[in-house]
Protein backbone atom coordinates (compact mmCIF):
# COMPACT_ATOMS: atom_id res chain seq x y z
CA UNK A 1 0.00 0.00 0.00
CA UNK A 2 1.27 3.47 -0.92
CA UNK A 3 0.79 6.19 1.71
CA UNK A 4 1.40 9.94 1.32
CA UNK A 5 2.20 11.85 4.54
CA UNK A 6 1.57 15.62 4.39
CA UNK A 7 3.15 17.19 7.50
CA UNK A 8 5.16 20.44 7.82
CA UNK A 9 7.06 19.28 10.93
CA UNK A 10 10.05 17.37 9.43
CA UNK A 11 10.82 15.41 12.59
CA UNK A 12 7.24 14.26 13.09
CA UNK A 13 6.91 13.48 9.38
CA UNK A 14 10.11 11.38 9.33
CA UNK A 15 9.07 9.56 12.49
CA UNK A 16 5.67 8.60 11.07
CA UNK A 17 7.24 7.62 7.75
CA UNK A 18 9.64 5.25 9.50
CA UNK A 19 6.87 3.65 11.55
CA UNK A 20 4.53 3.17 8.57
CA UNK A 21 7.35 1.84 6.39
CA UNK A 22 8.11 -0.63 9.18
CA UNK A 23 4.55 -1.94 8.82
CA UNK A 24 5.35 -2.88 5.24
CA UNK A 25 3.93 0.11 3.36
CA UNK A 26 5.52 2.40 0.77
CA UNK A 27 5.67 5.98 2.08
CA UNK A 28 5.92 9.29 0.16
CA UNK A 29 6.58 12.47 2.17
CA UNK A 30 5.27 16.02 1.53
CA UNK A 31 6.20 19.15 3.51
CA UNK A 32 2.93 20.90 2.68
CA UNK A 33 -0.33 20.56 0.79
CA UNK A 34 1.14 21.63 -2.55
CA UNK A 35 3.74 18.86 -2.52
CA UNK A 36 1.09 16.37 -1.44
CA UNK A 37 -1.11 17.46 -4.34
CA UNK A 38 1.72 16.80 -6.80
CA UNK A 39 2.40 13.37 -5.30
CA UNK A 40 -1.26 12.30 -5.38
CA UNK A 41 -1.80 13.64 -8.91
CA UNK A 42 1.39 12.07 -10.27
CA UNK A 43 1.03 8.49 -9.00
CA UNK A 44 -1.39 5.96 -7.58
CA UNK A 45 -1.89 6.66 -3.87
CA UNK A 46 -3.92 4.38 -1.60
CA UNK A 47 -4.12 6.52 1.58
CA UNK A 48 -3.45 10.18 2.38
CA UNK A 49 -2.34 11.05 5.94
CA UNK A 50 -2.44 14.83 6.33
CA UNK A 51 -2.09 17.57 8.91
CA UNK A 52 -4.56 20.46 8.78
CA UNK A 53 -2.30 23.45 9.49
CA UNK A 54 0.50 23.68 6.88
CA UNK A 55 2.19 26.52 4.92
CA UNK A 56 1.42 27.39 1.28
CA UNK A 57 -1.50 24.94 0.89
CA UNK A 58 -3.08 23.71 4.13
CA UNK A 59 -4.96 20.46 4.74
CA UNK A 60 -8.36 22.05 4.14
CA UNK A 61 -7.39 23.27 0.67
CA UNK A 62 -5.60 20.00 -0.11
CA UNK A 63 -8.71 17.89 0.55
CA UNK A 64 -11.00 20.41 -1.15
CA UNK A 65 -8.89 20.55 -4.34
CA UNK A 66 -8.33 16.80 -4.62
CA UNK A 67 -12.03 16.21 -3.99
CA UNK A 68 -13.06 18.67 -6.69
CA UNK A 69 -10.70 16.95 -9.13
CA UNK A 70 -11.99 13.51 -8.06
CA UNK A 71 -8.47 12.44 -7.11
CA UNK A 72 -8.93 12.20 -3.34
CA UNK A 73 -7.91 8.81 -1.90
CA UNK A 74 -9.18 7.74 1.55
CA UNK A 75 -7.77 10.42 3.87
CA UNK A 76 -6.86 10.41 7.56
CA UNK A 77 -6.72 13.87 9.14
CA UNK A 78 -4.22 14.60 11.94
CA UNK A 79 -5.28 17.40 14.25
CA UNK A 80 -3.64 19.18 17.16
CA UNK A 81 -5.22 19.17 20.62
CA UNK A 82 -8.14 21.59 20.82
CA UNK A 83 -9.03 21.58 17.09
CA UNK A 84 -11.22 18.49 17.16
CA UNK A 85 -14.27 20.43 15.98
CA UNK A 86 -12.40 21.61 12.88
CA UNK A 87 -11.26 18.08 12.15
CA UNK A 88 -14.80 16.74 12.34
CA UNK A 89 -16.05 19.53 10.08
CA UNK A 90 -13.29 18.76 7.59
CA UNK A 91 -14.16 15.07 7.52
CA UNK A 92 -17.85 15.82 7.02
CA UNK A 93 -17.50 18.52 4.36
CA UNK A 94 -14.35 17.53 2.51
CA UNK A 95 -14.39 13.78 2.53
CA UNK A 96 -11.78 12.79 5.09
CA UNK A 97 -11.79 9.12 6.05
CA UNK A 98 -11.10 9.59 9.80
CA UNK A 99 -9.14 11.76 12.20
CA UNK A 100 -6.43 11.31 14.85
CA UNK A 101 -5.46 13.75 17.57
CA UNK A 102 -1.81 14.53 18.16
CA UNK A 103 0.27 13.04 19.63
CA UNK A 104 -0.62 10.13 17.35
CA UNK A 105 -1.58 6.87 18.98
CA UNK A 106 0.26 4.32 16.82
CA UNK A 107 -2.08 1.33 17.34
CA UNK A 108 -5.02 3.52 16.32
CA UNK A 109 -3.10 4.78 13.29
CA UNK A 110 -2.33 1.23 12.20
CA UNK A 111 -6.01 0.22 12.45
CA UNK A 112 -7.15 3.28 10.46
CA UNK A 113 -4.51 2.70 7.78
CA UNK A 114 -5.75 -0.87 7.39
CA UNK A 115 -9.36 0.29 7.07
CA UNK A 116 -8.51 3.10 4.66
CA UNK A 117 -6.40 0.73 2.56
CA UNK A 118 -9.29 -1.74 2.40
CA UNK A 119 -11.58 1.03 1.17
CA UNK A 120 -9.05 2.02 -1.47
CA UNK A 121 -8.70 -1.58 -2.67
CA UNK A 122 -12.47 -1.97 -2.82
CA UNK A 123 -12.75 1.14 -5.02
CA UNK A 124 -10.02 -0.20 -7.31
CA UNK A 125 -11.71 -3.61 -7.51
CA UNK A 126 -15.04 -1.99 -8.38
CA UNK A 127 -13.40 0.02 -11.14
CA UNK A 128 -11.76 -3.14 -12.50
CA UNK A 129 -15.06 -5.02 -12.31
CA UNK A 130 -16.78 -2.27 -14.30
CA UNK A 131 -14.05 -2.55 -16.95
CA UNK A 132 -14.44 -6.33 -17.12
CA UNK A 133 -18.22 -6.07 -17.39
CA UNK A 134 -17.81 -3.59 -20.24
CA UNK A 135 -15.78 -6.16 -22.14
CA UNK A 136 -18.50 -8.75 -21.45
CA UNK A 137 -21.30 -6.61 -22.81
CA UNK A 138 -22.32 -4.47 -19.80
CA UNK A 139 -21.38 -0.83 -19.27
CA UNK A 140 -23.44 0.93 -16.63
CA UNK A 141 -27.06 0.39 -17.70
CA UNK A 142 -26.02 -0.30 -21.30
CA UNK A 143 -26.15 -3.92 -22.40
CA UNK A 144 -25.05 -5.45 -25.69
CA UNK A 145 -22.94 -8.28 -27.08
CA UNK A 146 -23.14 -7.20 -30.71
CA UNK A 147 -20.18 -5.77 -32.63
CA UNK A 148 -22.02 -2.47 -32.96
CA UNK A 149 -22.39 -2.11 -29.17
CA UNK A 150 -18.80 -3.26 -28.62
CA UNK A 151 -17.70 -0.27 -30.73
CA UNK A 152 -19.94 2.01 -28.64
CA UNK A 153 -18.40 0.66 -25.42
CA UNK A 154 -14.87 1.16 -26.79
CA UNK A 155 -15.61 4.79 -27.64
CA UNK A 156 -17.14 5.43 -24.20
CA UNK A 157 -14.06 3.98 -22.49
CA UNK A 158 -11.78 6.17 -24.60
CA UNK A 159 -13.67 9.43 -24.23
CA UNK A 160 -14.95 9.16 -20.63
CA UNK A 161 -11.64 10.00 -18.84
CA UNK A 162 -11.16 13.12 -21.00
CA UNK A 163 -12.93 16.47 -20.79
CA UNK A 164 -13.95 16.44 -24.47
CA UNK A 165 -17.51 17.24 -25.51
CA UNK A 166 -19.51 14.35 -26.99
CA UNK A 167 -22.39 14.23 -29.48
CA UNK A 168 -24.63 11.15 -29.32
CA UNK A 169 -26.94 10.40 -32.25
CA UNK A 170 -29.52 7.69 -32.79
CA UNK A 171 -33.24 7.05 -33.12
CA UNK A 172 -35.63 7.73 -30.25
CA UNK A 173 -35.58 4.97 -27.66
CA UNK A 174 -32.07 3.67 -28.41
CA UNK A 175 -30.67 4.78 -25.04
CA UNK A 176 -28.81 8.02 -25.70
CA UNK A 177 -29.18 9.21 -22.11
CA UNK A 178 -27.80 5.87 -20.87
CA UNK A 179 -24.68 6.51 -22.98
CA UNK A 180 -24.36 9.99 -21.49
CA UNK A 181 -24.66 8.58 -17.96
CA UNK A 182 -22.06 5.89 -18.74
CA UNK A 183 -19.65 8.61 -19.93
CA UNK A 184 -20.27 10.56 -16.72
CA UNK A 185 -19.95 7.51 -14.44
CA UNK A 186 -16.61 6.51 -15.97
CA UNK A 187 -15.18 10.03 -15.98
CA UNK A 188 -13.18 11.98 -13.42
CA UNK A 189 -16.39 13.90 -12.73
CA UNK A 190 -18.35 10.83 -11.60
CA UNK A 191 -18.63 12.13 -8.03
CA UNK A 192 -20.24 15.33 -9.35
CA UNK A 193 -23.84 15.80 -10.50
CA UNK A 194 -25.34 14.55 -13.75
CA UNK A 195 -27.94 17.05 -14.96
CA UNK A 196 -30.15 16.27 -17.98
CA UNK A 197 -32.04 18.97 -19.87
CA UNK A 198 -34.51 18.00 -22.59
CA UNK A 199 -34.42 20.87 -25.06
CA UNK A 200 -37.58 19.64 -26.83
CA UNK A 201 -39.69 19.62 -23.65
CA UNK A 202 -39.11 23.25 -22.60
CA UNK A 203 -41.02 26.19 -24.12
CA UNK A 204 -38.83 28.55 -26.14
CA UNK A 205 -39.57 31.42 -23.72
CA UNK A 206 -38.26 29.44 -20.73
CA UNK A 207 -35.27 27.55 -22.07
CA UNK A 208 -32.79 30.38 -21.41
CA UNK A 209 -33.85 30.53 -17.76
CA UNK A 210 -33.71 26.72 -17.49
CA UNK A 211 -30.18 26.67 -18.85
CA UNK A 212 -28.62 29.80 -17.30
CA UNK A 213 -30.93 30.50 -14.35
CA UNK A 214 -32.25 33.95 -13.40
CA UNK A 215 -32.21 36.55 -10.67
CA UNK A 216 -35.27 37.64 -8.74
CA UNK A 217 -37.23 40.26 -10.68
CA UNK A 218 -35.35 39.69 -13.94
CA UNK A 219 -38.67 39.20 -15.77
CA UNK A 220 -42.38 38.98 -14.99
CA UNK A 221 -42.97 35.98 -12.78
CA UNK A 222 -39.36 35.71 -11.55
CA UNK A 223 -40.30 35.92 -7.88
CA UNK A 224 -37.04 34.37 -6.66
CA UNK A 225 -33.56 33.48 -7.84
CA UNK A 226 -33.39 30.26 -9.87
CA UNK A 227 -30.29 28.14 -10.40
CA UNK A 228 -30.06 26.92 -13.99
CA UNK A 229 -28.86 23.60 -15.38
CA UNK A 230 -25.35 24.92 -16.09
CA UNK A 231 -24.85 25.96 -12.49
CA UNK A 232 -26.51 22.82 -11.10
CA UNK A 233 -24.11 20.65 -13.09
CA UNK A 234 -21.02 22.40 -11.69
CA UNK A 235 -18.29 19.81 -11.14
CA UNK A 236 -20.19 17.24 -13.17
CA UNK A 237 -21.82 16.65 -16.54
CA UNK A 238 -24.56 18.56 -18.37
CA UNK A 239 -26.55 16.40 -20.80
CA UNK A 240 -28.45 18.36 -23.46
CA UNK A 241 -30.99 15.99 -24.97
CA UNK A 242 -32.57 16.76 -28.36
CA UNK A 243 -30.08 19.54 -29.10
CA UNK A 244 -31.57 19.98 -32.57
CA UNK A 245 -34.80 21.27 -30.99
CA UNK A 246 -33.04 24.14 -29.18
CA UNK A 247 -33.94 27.56 -30.65
CA UNK A 248 -31.18 28.99 -32.89
CA UNK A 249 -30.78 32.08 -30.71
CA UNK A 250 -30.12 29.86 -27.68
CA UNK A 251 -27.66 27.77 -29.70
CA UNK A 252 -25.59 30.93 -30.26
CA UNK A 253 -25.53 31.65 -26.52
CA UNK A 254 -24.63 28.04 -25.75
CA UNK A 255 -21.75 28.22 -28.23
CA UNK A 256 -20.28 31.20 -26.37
CA UNK A 257 -20.45 29.26 -23.09
CA UNK A 258 -18.65 26.30 -24.64
CA UNK A 259 -15.88 28.58 -25.93
CA UNK A 260 -14.97 30.37 -22.68
CA UNK A 261 -17.03 28.47 -20.06
CA UNK A 262 -18.45 31.69 -18.64
CA UNK A 263 -22.17 32.45 -18.30
CA UNK A 264 -24.47 34.89 -16.61
CA UNK A 265 -27.87 34.34 -14.99
CA UNK A 266 -30.71 36.33 -16.53
CA UNK A 267 -30.79 39.73 -14.84
CA UNK A 268 -27.33 39.29 -13.26
CA UNK A 269 -24.23 41.39 -13.84
CA UNK A 270 -21.60 38.99 -12.61
CA UNK A 271 -20.36 36.17 -14.83
CA UNK A 272 -20.00 32.70 -13.35
CA UNK A 273 -17.64 29.90 -14.29
CA UNK A 274 -19.25 26.91 -16.01
CA UNK A 275 -17.23 24.02 -14.60
CA UNK A 276 -19.12 21.40 -16.61
CA UNK A 277 -18.59 18.80 -19.26
CA UNK A 278 -21.20 18.97 -22.01
CA UNK A 279 -22.66 15.86 -23.64
CA UNK A 280 -25.41 16.41 -26.21
CA UNK A 281 -27.76 14.12 -28.11
CA UNK A 282 -30.13 14.35 -31.06
CA UNK A 283 -32.33 11.94 -32.98
CA UNK A 284 -31.86 14.07 -36.10
CA UNK A 285 -29.19 13.55 -38.74
CA UNK A 286 -26.84 16.42 -37.75
CA UNK A 287 -25.77 17.19 -41.33
CA UNK A 288 -29.39 17.37 -42.50
CA UNK A 289 -30.31 19.42 -39.43
CA UNK A 290 -27.62 21.95 -40.40
CA UNK A 291 -28.94 22.06 -43.97
CA UNK A 292 -32.51 22.53 -42.70
CA UNK A 293 -31.45 25.39 -40.42
CA UNK A 294 -32.22 23.46 -37.21
CA UNK A 295 -28.64 23.21 -35.94
CA UNK A 296 -25.82 25.76 -36.06
CA UNK A 297 -22.83 24.43 -37.93
CA UNK A 298 -20.31 26.06 -35.56
CA UNK A 299 -22.10 24.58 -32.53
CA UNK A 300 -22.07 21.16 -34.18
CA UNK A 301 -18.32 21.26 -34.71
CA UNK A 302 -17.76 22.58 -31.18
CA UNK A 303 -19.70 19.73 -29.54
CA UNK A 304 -18.84 16.98 -32.00
CA UNK A 305 -15.33 16.38 -30.67
CA UNK A 306 -16.35 12.75 -30.19
CA UNK A 307 -19.32 11.26 -32.02
CA UNK A 308 -21.15 8.17 -30.76
CA UNK A 309 -23.88 6.77 -33.00
CA UNK A 310 -26.25 4.31 -31.35
CA UNK A 311 -27.56 1.56 -33.66
CA UNK A 312 -31.30 0.80 -33.68
CA UNK A 313 -32.41 -2.39 -31.94
CA UNK A 314 -33.51 -4.01 -35.20
CA UNK A 315 -29.88 -3.96 -36.36
CA UNK A 316 -28.58 -5.73 -33.23
CA UNK A 317 -31.19 -8.33 -32.35
CA UNK A 318 -28.54 -10.58 -30.80
CA UNK A 319 -28.58 -8.06 -27.91
CA UNK A 320 -32.24 -8.76 -27.10
CA UNK A 321 -31.72 -11.86 -24.84
CA UNK A 322 -29.22 -10.20 -22.45
CA UNK A 323 -31.25 -6.97 -22.41
CA UNK A 324 -34.42 -8.88 -21.54
CA UNK A 325 -32.63 -10.80 -18.77
CA UNK A 326 -31.45 -7.54 -17.19
CA UNK A 327 -34.91 -6.01 -17.55
CA UNK A 328 -36.54 -8.97 -15.80
CA UNK A 329 -34.27 -8.58 -12.77
CA UNK A 330 -35.01 -4.85 -12.62
CA UNK A 331 -38.76 -5.24 -13.09
CA UNK A 332 -38.98 -7.97 -10.45
CA UNK A 333 -37.74 -5.43 -7.92
CA UNK A 334 -40.11 -2.76 -9.22
CA UNK A 335 -43.28 -4.88 -9.24
CA UNK A 336 -42.41 -7.41 -6.51
CA UNK A 337 -42.75 -10.29 -8.99
CA UNK A 338 -40.72 -13.51 -9.18
CA UNK A 339 -40.17 -14.07 -12.87
CA UNK A 340 -37.15 -16.32 -13.42
CA UNK A 341 -36.36 -15.96 -17.11
CA UNK A 342 -37.79 -15.61 -20.61
CA UNK A 343 -38.51 -18.82 -22.51
CA UNK A 344 -36.81 -19.42 -25.88
CA UNK A 345 -40.21 -19.13 -27.58
CA UNK A 346 -40.84 -15.73 -26.02
CA UNK A 347 -37.37 -14.49 -27.04
CA UNK A 348 -37.87 -15.82 -30.57
CA UNK A 349 -41.10 -13.81 -30.80
CA UNK A 350 -39.27 -10.68 -29.68
CA UNK A 351 -36.54 -11.17 -32.26
CA UNK A 352 -39.10 -11.34 -35.07
CA UNK A 353 -40.30 -7.78 -34.45
CA UNK A 354 -39.04 -4.69 -36.26
CA UNK A 355 -38.73 -2.52 -33.10
CA UNK A 356 -39.61 0.92 -34.40
CA UNK A 357 -39.58 2.10 -30.77
CA UNK A 358 -36.22 0.44 -30.05
CA UNK A 359 -35.23 -0.45 -26.47
CA UNK A 360 -37.98 1.73 -25.00
CA UNK A 361 -40.62 -0.33 -26.84
CA UNK A 362 -38.90 -3.56 -25.75
CA UNK A 363 -39.03 -2.50 -22.11
CA UNK A 364 -42.77 -1.77 -22.31
CA UNK A 365 -43.46 -5.25 -23.70
CA UNK A 366 -41.20 -7.02 -21.20
CA UNK A 367 -42.75 -5.05 -18.32
CA UNK A 368 -46.21 -6.13 -19.39
CA UNK A 369 -45.03 -9.74 -19.69
CA UNK A 370 -43.45 -9.69 -16.23
CA UNK A 371 -46.66 -8.36 -14.65
CA UNK A 372 -48.85 -10.91 -16.44
CA UNK A 373 -46.54 -13.82 -15.63
CA UNK A 374 -46.05 -12.98 -11.95
CA UNK A 375 -43.67 -15.86 -11.21
CA UNK A 376 -41.71 -18.48 -13.09
CA UNK A 377 -40.62 -18.20 -16.73
CA UNK A 378 -42.23 -15.91 -19.28
CA UNK A 379 -43.82 -18.19 -21.87
CA UNK A 380 -44.99 -17.01 -25.26
CA UNK A 381 -48.26 -18.88 -24.76
CA UNK A 382 -49.05 -16.94 -21.61
CA UNK A 383 -48.11 -13.44 -22.72
CA UNK A 384 -48.35 -12.94 -26.42
CA UNK A 385 -46.16 -10.02 -27.34
CA UNK A 386 -48.21 -6.84 -27.41
CA UNK A 387 -51.51 -8.75 -27.12
CA UNK A 388 -54.68 -7.37 -25.61
CA UNK A 389 -57.15 -9.47 -23.63
CA UNK A 390 -60.34 -10.12 -25.53
CA UNK A 391 -63.38 -12.32 -25.87
CA UNK A 392 -64.85 -14.95 -28.12
CA UNK A 393 -67.87 -13.57 -29.95
CA UNK A 394 -70.57 -16.01 -31.04
CA UNK A 395 -71.93 -15.40 -34.56
CA UNK A 396 -75.40 -13.88 -34.87
CA UNK A 397 -78.26 -16.19 -35.84
CA UNK A 398 -79.63 -15.88 -39.34
CA UNK A 399 -82.74 -17.30 -40.95
CA UNK A 400 -82.52 -20.49 -43.01
CA UNK A 401 -83.26 -18.47 -46.15
CA UNK A 402 -80.52 -16.01 -45.41
CA UNK A 403 -78.16 -18.86 -44.58
CA UNK A 404 -78.61 -20.24 -48.10
CA UNK A 405 -77.59 -16.93 -49.70
CA UNK A 406 -74.87 -15.85 -47.29
CA UNK A 407 -71.43 -17.45 -46.90
CA UNK A 408 -70.78 -19.15 -43.61
CA UNK A 409 -69.36 -16.59 -41.17
CA UNK A 410 -66.29 -17.86 -39.31
CA UNK A 411 -66.28 -17.53 -35.55
CA UNK A 412 -64.93 -14.06 -34.71
CA UNK A 413 -62.28 -14.15 -32.03
CA UNK A 414 -60.12 -11.51 -30.50
CA UNK A 415 -57.03 -12.77 -28.79
CA UNK A 416 -57.52 -13.88 -25.18
CA UNK A 417 -54.99 -15.15 -22.72
CA UNK A 418 -54.14 -18.66 -23.99
CA UNK A 419 -54.19 -20.08 -20.45
CA UNK A 420 -57.98 -19.72 -20.58
CA UNK A 421 -59.01 -21.92 -23.49
CA UNK A 422 -62.76 -21.49 -22.84
CA UNK A 423 -62.89 -17.77 -23.52
CA UNK A 424 -65.86 -15.65 -22.45
CA UNK A 425 -69.19 -16.46 -24.13
CA UNK A 426 -70.95 -13.35 -25.42
CA UNK A 427 -74.42 -14.01 -26.81
CA UNK A 428 -76.44 -11.92 -29.21
CA UNK A 429 -79.02 -9.98 -27.23
CA UNK A 430 -76.70 -9.22 -24.34
CA UNK A 431 -76.19 -5.60 -23.44
CA UNK A 432 -72.72 -4.13 -23.59
CA UNK A 433 -72.73 -3.80 -19.80
CA UNK A 434 -73.56 -7.48 -19.37
CA UNK A 435 -70.77 -8.52 -21.75
CA UNK A 436 -68.36 -6.18 -19.99
CA UNK A 437 -69.21 -7.69 -16.62
CA UNK A 438 -68.62 -11.23 -17.93
CA UNK A 439 -65.23 -10.20 -19.30
CA UNK A 440 -64.14 -8.47 -16.10
CA UNK A 441 -65.24 -11.33 -13.86
CA UNK A 442 -63.52 -13.92 -16.08
CA UNK A 443 -60.31 -11.87 -16.16
CA UNK A 444 -60.34 -11.53 -12.37
CA UNK A 445 -60.68 -15.31 -12.04
CA UNK A 446 -57.82 -15.78 -14.51
CA UNK A 447 -55.65 -13.37 -12.49
CA UNK A 448 -56.32 -15.23 -9.23
CA UNK A 449 -58.51 -12.32 -8.01
CA UNK A 450 -55.48 -10.02 -8.17
CA UNK A 451 -57.11 -6.71 -9.13
CA UNK A 452 -53.87 -4.98 -10.11
CA UNK A 453 -52.94 -7.76 -12.52
CA UNK A 454 -56.50 -7.97 -13.88
CA UNK A 455 -56.54 -4.22 -14.55
CA UNK A 456 -53.25 -4.56 -16.45
CA UNK A 457 -54.65 -7.39 -18.61
CA UNK A 458 -57.81 -5.36 -19.32
CA UNK A 459 -55.74 -2.26 -20.10
CA UNK A 460 -57.69 -0.12 -17.63
CA UNK A 461 -56.67 1.59 -14.40
CA UNK A 462 -57.09 -0.12 -11.03
CA UNK A 463 -59.38 2.75 -10.01
CA UNK A 464 -61.66 2.06 -12.99
CA UNK A 465 -61.76 -1.66 -12.15
CA UNK A 466 -62.75 -0.95 -8.54
CA UNK A 467 -65.49 1.41 -9.76
CA UNK A 468 -66.85 -1.26 -12.13
CA UNK A 469 -66.91 -3.91 -9.39
CA UNK A 470 -68.68 -1.52 -7.02
CA UNK A 471 -71.24 -0.83 -9.76
CA UNK A 472 -71.86 -4.57 -10.20
CA UNK A 473 -72.29 -5.07 -6.45
CA UNK A 474 -74.86 -2.27 -6.29
CA UNK A 475 -76.75 -3.70 -9.26
CA UNK A 476 -76.83 -7.17 -7.65
CA UNK A 477 -78.04 -5.72 -4.36
CA UNK A 478 -80.82 -3.77 -6.10
CA UNK A 479 -81.83 -6.85 -8.06
CA UNK A 480 -82.04 -8.98 -4.93
CA UNK A 481 -84.06 -6.29 -3.16
CA UNK A 482 -86.48 -6.12 -6.08
CA UNK A 483 -86.96 -9.89 -6.01
CA UNK A 484 -87.56 -9.87 -2.26
CA UNK A 485 -90.21 -7.15 -2.57
CA UNK A 486 -92.00 -8.70 -5.54
CA UNK A 487 -95.48 -10.12 -4.81
CA UNK A 488 -95.72 -13.91 -4.70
Amino acid sequence: MRVVIAEDDPEHRSYLAGVIAGWGHEVLQAADGREAMELVSGSTVDVLLTDLMMPRVDGFELLRTLGAEHKLPPAIVMTAFGSLEKALQTIHELGGFWFLEKPIDLPSLRILLTRAGAQSRLAAENAELRRELAFRGVLGDLIGVSEAMARVFDTIRQVAPTSASVLITGESGTGKELVARAIHDHSKRSAGPFVALNCAAIPETLIESELFGHEKGSFTGAVERRIGALESACGGTLFLDELGEMPMAMQAKLLRVLEDFQFRRLGARQELKADVRVVAATNRDPVKAIQDGKLREDLYYRINVFHIELPPLRDRKEDIPPIVEAMIHSLNRKHDTRVTHASPEFLAGLQERNWEGNVRELRNIVERAVILTGSGPIRSGETRVGARPAVTVAPARVSEADAETQPAAPEQTVEHSPTDSKGVPVKVGMTVLEAERLLIEATLAHAGMNKTRAATILDISTKTLHAKLHQYEQASAESQAAVAQAPL
